[in-house]
């Protein structure tokens, strides 16, 4: 059952969305041989087939900026007033990642910038805040950011669901994109399922407990948003969901069908959320991007014209926050959309061999505030090109 957003009040949501991802990868075939696993552990069990690995000098900052670039194209910087950059993959106890990229875009001097931190779920707290702002001037323009380096331990159970990506969406009213419904579940519940401490590089995770809760939480929210709004499953043509691996979001469908007594048969599986998985099944983790690195995948790879259809998205972030929400698929959207160039960045990375992936992992940023220059790799239109009195030093490429 297809259904439309029938509100009479102001739609606001994704008036452009730009996906972006490191230009190195290794695959997961590689990478089962060295550990001596079988390869389908990897390709079938998990659902992985690539990881993006970020090379020295491309971090969060450069991926968030690179994403975002091709949003100007077109508007008045100045209509951004507030631009929220959603990571756990910070590089500042104090200043805001953000603050590098509104330099790097060059936008407005009156714009509010902020960090975001929740785990995965920090880009739709981005998401929802910037609504309530365009709901008051809805003249104006909002930049959510969300970039992530997911790392773990060499060799160990998280090493295959590691990755890269960023997204990158301008929001507004009268959006171009996707018309984000008012209603939503919301769950929080203090949890240690995965946590960084600030003096580890690594993170750390309780798997088995982490997809518990990640279950627990997507049958809570969901009850929440049936109770708002009267809504069933069937309603949706398409989920996608917060991809910590692309195995992760598949048993996440299945759970909230079997809640729903539908059957699914693997024709309408496919249907509902194969196509949002497409993107990160050769990326890999991308923490706060990765719900709308499977949305991203869903607008892009799908032939049908999916103009007023609701999407059902859930998002997650350990410790925890999870959100059940929706939104409508705006007629005329593909018009809008940065197909070609998600798929000239997916097409044209580099092939790392094992021993210069694991090059890479051990390149470690430097502590000491010395003055350090970083080889040049192939990144995106921006670099991160060394450290000197502890002050971090980007530059544009191209």
């Amino acid at each position: 059952m297809i259904t439309q957003n029938t509100s009479s009040t102001m739609e606001t949501g994704i008036d452009k969305i730009s996906f972006y991802t490191a230009q190195y990868y290794i695959d997961m075939k590689t990478l089962a041989d060295v550990r001596g696993v079988d390869r389908d552990k990897y390709y079938v069990g998990i659902g992985q087939e690539r990881m993006s690995v970020a090379p020295p000098d491309e971090d969060v900052i450069t991926l968030a900026a690179s994403a975002a670039k091709p949003l100007l194209e077109g508007i008045n910087p100045s209509d951004i007033e507030l631009l929220l950059f959603a990571t756990e993959t910070g590089i500042d106890q104090s200043k805001a990642a953000g603050i590098y990229v509104h330099r790097l875009l060059g936008l407005s001097h009156r714009c509010r910038v902020v960090e975001l931190k929740q785990a995965c779920y920090s880009c739709t707290a981005g998401l929802q805040m910037a609504r309530s702002l365009l709901a008051a001037h809805p003249d104006k323009k909002a930049l959510i950011i969300a970039s992530d380096v997911a790392r773990y331990e060499l060799d160990s159970p998280g090493e295959a669901t590691q990755g890269c990506a960023a997204i990158a969406m301008l929001v507004s009213a009268n959006p171009r994109i996707m018309a984000i419904d008012e209603e939503s579940g919301y769950y929080t519940e203090d949890v240690m399922d995965f946590w960084r401490p600030n003096y580890r590089d690594e993170a750390l995770v309780d798997g088995k407990f982490s997809t518990k809760q990640y279950i627990a939480t997507l049958e809570h929210t969901w009850k929440q948003y049936q109770e708002q709004t009267g809504r069933s499953f069937g309603d949706f043509k398409h989920f996608c969901y917060h991809v910590p691996f692309s195995k992760m979001a598949e048993k996440a469908h299945q759970r909230l069908a079997r809640a729903n007594n539908v059957k699914l048969t693997p024709e309408l599986f496919e249907q509902q959320i194969g196509r949002s998985l497409i993107y990160n099944r050769i990326t890999g983790n991308s923490y706060t991007a990765s719900l709308y690195v499977g949305l991203t995948s869903l607008l892009d790879s799908t032939e049908e014209d999916l103009g007023n259809q609701r999407i059902g998205l859930f998002s997650y972030g350990s410790g925890c926050v999870a959100e059940f929400f929706s939104g409508v698929v705006i007629p005329g959207y593909k018009d809008h959309l940065l197909s070609s160039n998600h798929l000239n960045i997916l097409d044209n990375r580099a092939e790392l061999t094992y021993q210069q992936y694991e090059d890479i992992y051990h390149f470690g940023v430097p502590k000491d505030g010395g003055d350090h220059s970083f080889p040049l790799y192939k990144t995106g239109p921006y670099r991160l090109a060394g450290i000197k009195d502890h002050k971090r030093l980007y530059e544009t490429v191209s």
